[in-house]
């Protein structure tokens, strides 16, 4: 069973979510909560699998909390709720360590899925929508010269890596580099433990970020 908590300002948010997580068999929804810090103190009590958190919220924000969330445990994961998709304050979430964001008005199925994949320790990638957020933000913050970290990997670590940033599956990558995946799904791991990183999500924030991967003007 995939535990869940809603953290939304808004009631009726929250009961469209809970009455779209309480028809699945495998998902319950165990806390709700108003605001960031209401948020906090219902992890801490439910320990939730999945935290759906909006941005705005008053007392706390999402994204303070999901700082704050993250800092501490590594456990939970982290889907940021959102009305606008290409939004600082979500971008700013990813670094954080969310696996992903959702909008509010998007179909019930892909929530769900959305819900199952960052359970199972996913990253919720989509290849339009989260890469163009990251290109736009990242734009602004990409050193001139690469960070130690990159250094640390190999060469087949890099083009992994790459790969990643582009939004690629592990089975996308074995095929274009004539791997099994397996070996890919390896070589991921080997980046996050390396890099520090969480996830695939923020595994692409740091290819953008650390100028391995440039951001594309025609793509936003």
């Amino acid at each position: 069973m995939i535990r869940v908590l809603i953290a939304d300002d808004q009631a009726l948010v929250r009961g469209g979510f809970r009455m779209i997580l309480d028809a699945q068999q495998d998902i319950e929804v165990v806390a709700e909560a108003a605001d960031g810090r209401e948020a906090l103190a219902c992890i801490r009590e439910h320990e939730p699998d999945v935290v759906l958190m909006d941005i705005r919220m008053p007392e706390l924000d999402g994204l303070q909390a999901t700082r704050r969330l993250l800092n501490d445990d590594r456990s939970t994961h982290v889907l940021i709720l959102t009305t606008f998709d290409l939004d600082e304050y979500v971008y700013d979430a990813l670094r954080a360590g969310a696996s992903g964001f959702l909008l509010k008005d998007g179909p019930a199925d892909q929530f769900v899925a959305a819900v199952r994949t960052v359970a199972d320790g996913g990253a919720l990638l989509a290849r339009t929508v989260t890469r163009r957020l990251i290109e736009q933000f990242a734009r602004q913050l990409a050193p001139t010269t690469p960070p130690p970290g990159l250094a640390e990997l190999t060469a087949r670590e890099l083009t992994v890596l790459e790969h990643l940033a582009r939004g690629l599956s592990n089975a996308e990558i074995a095929s274009q580099l004539t791997l099994g995946e397996a070996t890919i799904k390896t070589h991921v791991a080997r980046v996050l433990s390396k890099l520090g990183l969480r996830d695939r999500t923020q595994a692409v924030v740091y290819a953008y970020e650390s100028g391995l991967v440039r951001p594309h003007t025609q793509n936003l």
